[in-house]
C-alpha cells in the first residue's frame, strides 16, 4: 500500500466522504482494478461499507508499516508461548497468501493451513473444521470444504 494511505483516507473521511475513502482503500490497499472498484458502488454491500468507512482508519494504524510490502520482523514476536494459526483462502490474491505465510514463519510455533477454493472472504463452512480442530488440539482436515 502507498505510504500516504492512512493519511489520504483520514483526510477524506475528515471531509465527510466515505464513499471516496472505501474507494481509496480497495483501489490503493487492497489493489483491486478500478473497474471493480467502480461496480461495486452499484452494489447493495456499498452502502454497507460506506456505513463503516471509519474503520478503515483503524485499520491502517493497526496495520501501519507491516502494509507497506517490507518483511516482518523476525524478532518482534519471539515471546509469544501461545499456538496461533494463520490461515488463508488458496484462491486470495499472492500478496494476501505470501503476508500469511510469511506471518505464520516470524511466529513461533505458529500453524499456517491454507484453505482451498476459498478466497480472502472465506466460507464459513470451510474454516469451521479447521478452527474446531485448532482449538481442540487436534490436526485439521486435510481438506476441509471448499
Amino acid at each position: 500500500a502507498p505510504a500516504d494511505l492512512l493519511t489520504r483516507t483520514q483526510t477524506l473521511l475528515a471531509a465527510g466522504k466515505r464513499g471516496e475513502a472505501v474507494k481509496l482503500f480497495m483501489s490503493k490497499g487492497v489493489n483491486l482494478p478500478g473497474l471493480v472498484v467502480a461496480m461495486m458502488r452499484f452494489m447493495p454491500a456499498w452502502s454497507k461499507l460506506k456505513s463503516v468507512a471509519h474503520t478503515l482508519a483503524y485499520d491502517l494504524t493497526i496495520m501501519g508499516e507491516r502494509q507497506l510490502g517490507h518483511p516482518l520482523p523476525t524478532d518482534r514476536w519471539t515471546a509469544l508461548t501461545m499456538p496461533v494459526l494463520v490461515a488463508d483462502g488458496a484462491r486470495s490474491p499472492t500478496w494476501i497468501r505470501n503476508g500469511a505465510r510469511q506471518l505464520a514463519d516470524v511466529l513461533p510455533g505458529a500453524d499456517h493451513r491454507t484453505l482451498p477454493g476459498q478466497t480472502h472472504m472465506v466460507k464459513p463452512e470451510a474454516l469451521a473444521p479447521v478452527l474446531t480442530a485448532f482449538f481442540s488440539g487436534h490436526d485439521a482436515p486435510s481438506h476441509p470444504a471448499a
